[in-house]
């Protein structure tokens, strides 16, 4: 399957790839008012979603949070989980999976009779329309801006941790290369992570370091 080139067609909406590297893969989920996708688990890959626009339910087998536009969810390895759109144009949302394995899925409970079934198909695929983008990496010190589900996403290539510190506290910054590392080398925050700038001013106080080509993505709303 293409999945650079294609939309998957969805039940209860739609989704299509948006940037891919060795770590992460980001996709663009459109979920229609009043559906939910399948309480499904990633057995070995842990997920982030940010809602880029309208409102939405993130069920657990146990809880459920809400959630408005900007904000964001960690889901940890082999959690079930669904994501209900409940405003009337919908949810635009953000899901970036590390690592790469878009079929690495298992299906609980679903809507539409796909329980225990794999991912889609490229029978469910058809091509990407002109409001598709794809994120490409700026160059050190550059950033590029882009806009989809009613929000502006800038992809910056930073070049030292201080950049946070430019950042307003509740400003979520998403990891999709790199990182900020500690003195021996381990990722203290990196692909795959969504950070508030807040924790990362604090985490630098210790931390300063950060890998060469880190690549971060900032969401904002128009005033």
């Amino acid at each position: 399957m293409n999945h650079e080139n294609n939309i998957v067609k969805k039940p209860w909406g739609y989704e299509y790839l948006m940037y891919e590297n060795e770590d992460v893969a980001l996709w663009f989920l459109y979920i229609k008012n009043g559906e939910r996708t399948s309480t499904h688990c990633h057995p070995s890959k842990t997920t982030g979603l940010t809602l880029l626009d309208g409102k939405a339910e993130v069920s657990f087998l146990s809880d459920v949070n809400k959630l408005s536009s900007l904000n964001k969810i960690m889901i940890r390895k082999g959690l079930f989980h669904s994501t209900q759109a409940v405003s009337e144009n919908g949810a635009y949302v953000l899901e970036i999976e590390t690592p790469v394995d878009k079929h690495d899925l298992v299906r609980f409970k679903d809507s539409y009779g796909r329980e225990g079934k794999p991912y889609e198909d490229a029978t469910f695929e058809y091509p990407k329309q002109d409001d598709c983008i794809w994120l490409e990496d700026p160059k050190p010190g550059a950033e590029n801006v882009y806009y989809a589900g009613n929000a502006t996403l800038t992809v910056v290539n930073i070049t030292n941790s201080g950049y946070f510190h430019t950042l307003d506290d509740n400003q979520n910054v998403m990891f999709l290369k790199g990182g900020l590392v500690a003195e021996y080398g381990i990722n203290v925050a990196g692909p795959g992570d969504i950070v508030a700038a807040s924790v990362l001013k604090e985490l630098t106080t210790v931390f300063e370091d950060i890998k060469e080509n880190t690549i971060i993505m900032l969401m904002s709303k128009d005033d």
